[in-house]
């Protein structure tokens, strides 16, 4: 989990300084990334007398038990709906591997490669570099690399 966020960082930087009466925010949930991190950083906010509004039009007057308590209850329901979703896509991800679905890039055929390979090769047999290769003939040099590494294991598997 990622906690160091640059845009976050300088927002509570324009708080401290004072440059700043409140905070607009999409959705509570997108302010912390957890219940404890989003209370700890409202906290502070309300330490600068800094407002914390959401575009459902929700503020949160966190000097108030009542103001923390609604915060609490929210990021709180929050994390739940994220834990959900993860745990609906590892299920999901599971139940497909099951089924017996590759994930991920296939390993498919490769049109350009294939048609250029007699010719990197070639150029290979005549000593030059992947790089250069690949510059002369459109392709990267992982793919030049690629190409003569399946060529050998096609040689050595004769």
């Amino acid at each position: 989990m990622k906690l160091d966020r640059a845009e976050r960082r300088k927002v509570m930087a324009l708080a401290q300084a004072r440059h700043i009466d409140a905070v607009l925010v999409t959705e509570l949930s997108r302010w912390g990334r957890s219940t404890t991190d989003l209370l700890a950083t409202l906290k502070e906010l309300e330490a600068h007398r800094v407002s914390v509004i959401a575009l459902n039009g929700m503020a949160f007057d966190l000097a108030t038990p009542h103001g923390r308590m609604i915060a609490t209850v929210l990021a709180g329901i929050a994390e739940f709906e994220r834990e959900l979703a993860q745990e609906r896509i590892r299920s999901g991800i599971a139940a497909a591997k099951a089924r017996g679905k590759r994930l991920g890039r296939q390993p498919g055929e490769r049109p350009k490669s294939d048609r250029l390979a007699p010719k990197v090769l070639a150029l290979i047999g005549l000593g030059r570099s992947y790089r250069l290769v690949g510059r002369e003939l459109g392709l990267s040099k992982n793919t030049v690399a690629d190409i003569v590494k399946r060529s050998r294991a096609a040689t050595s598997g004769d």
